[in-house]
């Protein structure tokens, strides 16, 4: 295959300092990548040359408007390797405009989640770290308020002990819970910038505030967002979901097997799965460690711990 238009800068953002992209792409399908200038040839299995050639093109492609990174690729090749199934269709891409750019999933569920958020006013994202729930979810609220769907968004997390005790960290209470917060901060930074963030949160426009602090409240064209919602209880649940207003939008994030609530405390989020799972209104993406899209030994060891668990269940119930 010959990749076109001919450019040399765009062939050495291709591959990569050294190749190392290639080199990426070769570990990950498992097939040969040998080129000689922008003529390319790839040794493999039928659908992992198919699947490579595709990849190759379209990361070209994708080299005329920037740079490619580690990082980058690994996102492309999630895309390009997830196993699609029956349950995928429908799943069209699905990109989120903000004023930074654009964002989409890389993978079905991402797709079906972004889906879901869309067409429903309450959806819950459950699945191992790293999936893209929260960050998917931020981008939807930062598009919805640049686009004036709502006037304010609201980031909510329960302030739960996770093997450290809150009352030896300095501050108040809000900044004792600060640290918790920490991941929303960082999708607003990086979607809207330091300074725009900061004016957000002085004007109220953006709310980031511990589960505790939402008792009593009526939220109206606001989009909520719970985190971490494994760790809130039955009765935080609940009382999160009852705060909904008038052309409001919630979604809810969590992984069911990250839970630090004392063990006689029964998560809202296991619960809410069995009580709220046929309601209309309400969507439900289960993400797998497939979606993960950090690095993908990440994958890998989400993987083994699941195994090990399956096989200590196994023997323990000989």
């Amino acid at each position: 295959m010959v990749l076109e238009p001919s450019s040399s800068e765009r062939l050495a953002n291709l591959c990569g300092p050294l190749d190392e992209h290639l080199r990426q792409i070769e570990r990950r399908l498992g097939v040969e990548i040998n080129h000689r200038g922008d003529s390319f040839r790839v040794i493999g299995q039928p659908h992992t040359v198919q699947m490579a050639s595709r990849l190759l093109a379209d990361l070209y492609e994708v080299t005329g408007n920037e740079a490619l990174s580690a990082e980058k690729v690994h996102l492309y090749l999630q895309s390009a390797s997830s196993d699609e199934t029956p349950e995928d269709e429908g799943t069209a891409d699905i990109t989120i405009q903000i004023r930074r750019g654009s964002i989409k999933g890389h993978s079905p569920n991402q797709r079906l989640y972004l889906r879901n958020i869309r067409s429903h006013d309450i959806s819950f994202g459950i699945g191992p770290a790293g999936t893209g729930k929260t960050y998917l979810a931020v981008a939807c609220a930062v598009e919805a308020l640049e686009q004036d769907r709502v006037r304010r968004i609201v980031l909510v997390r329960p302030a739960v002990e996770a093997g450290e005790k809150l009352g030896y960290l300095p501050g108040d209470i809000v900044q004792k819970v600060d640290p918790y917060l920490r991941p929303l901060y960082d999708a607003l930074y990086e979607m809207l910038g330091f300074e725009r963030v900061a004016k957000h949160i002085e004007r109220s426009i953006i709310e980031v505030a511990p589960l505790a602090f939402m008792r009593g409240r009526t939220l109206n064209d606001s989009f909520i967002i719970l985190d971490e919602a494994q760790n809130a209880t039955i009765e935080q649940m609940k009382m999160l979901l009852t705060r909904i207003g008038f052309g409001s939008t919630a979604v809810v994030t969590g992984d069911i097997t990250q839970i630090d609530l004392p063990h006689a405390r029964k998560s809202g989020l296991r619960h809410v799965i069995d009580i709220l799972s046929k309601e209309e209104g309400i969507s439900f993406t289960f993400f797998k460690s497939r979606d993960v899209v950090r690095h993908p030994l990440v994958a890998r060891i989400l993987n083994a711990y699941e195994r090990f668990e399956l096989d200590a269940g196994a023997r323990n119930g000989k």
